[in-house]
C-alpha cells in the first residue's frame, strides 16, 4: 500500500492485490471517497471509478470488514449466543488429551458441541473423547465464553 498526497484534493492510496490487480482510493478533504480498478492488461487504464458519499464509504468499510467479523465465526443469535470453529493446533497442549480435562464448560460457560476430524463429523464428544491437533472444535456460548475457551484451546 501506498500513499500520494493530492494537495487541494486529499489523498490518494494505491494497493496491487496478490492478483497483480491495482486499486485506488482517494480520501477527499470533504470525507467522500472515489473507488477505483484499474485493467490487469494495462494497469494504467482505469476499468471502474466510482465517488462514494461518506456514508457509502463507511457502510462500505463495515461490509469488507465489519468489528465483529470472525472467519472462524458460524453464527450469533439474538440470546446472546456464539457458535465458532476453533483449530487445535498440533502443538497445542490439549492434542492427544481427552476434552474433560480441559474443564471447559466449567471454566468458560461454553460447551464444545460437535468435533470435525478430517472428513467425520463428531457430534457431543464426550469427556473421554481424544482430541487431536487439526481438530476443529464447534463451541457454543457467550462471546466472553468463546474467547475464553480459543484462549485455553490455545494453549502450548
Amino acid at each position: 500500500m501506498s500513499s500520494t498526497p493530492l494537495p487541494g484534493i486529499g489523498v490518494r492510496y494505491d494497493l496491487t492485490t496478490r492478483e497483480s490487480r491495482r486499486l485506488s482510493v482517494i480520501a477527499h478533504r470533504d470525507g467522500g471517497r472515489t473507488l477505483s480498478a484499474y485493467r490487469r492488461e494495462d494497469p494504467d487504464e482505469c476499468a471502474l471509478s466510482t465517488r462514494l458519499t461518506p456514508g457509502e464509504a463507511e457502510a462500505l468499510v463495515g461490509v469488507l470488514m465489519p468489528s465483529h467479523h470472525n472467519p472462524n465465526l458460524l453464527s450469533t443469535t439474538e440470546l446472546g449466543l456464539v457458535a465458532e470453529r476453533i483449530e487445535l493446533s498440533t502443538t497445542s497442549y490439549w492434542n492427544g488429551r481427552v476434552l474433560g480435562e480441559t474443564r471447559m464448560r466449567t471454566e468458560t460457560g461454553a460447551s464444545i458441541v460437535a468435533v470435525l476430524r478430517r472428513a467425520e463429523a463428531i457430534p457431543s464428544p464426550t469427556p473421554d473423547f481424544r482430541l487431536a491437533g487439526g481438530d476443529e472444535l464447534i463451541v457454543i456460548g457467550t462471546r466472553e465464553g468463546v474467547e475464553t475457551a480459543a484462549a485455553i484451546l490455545g494453549r502450548e
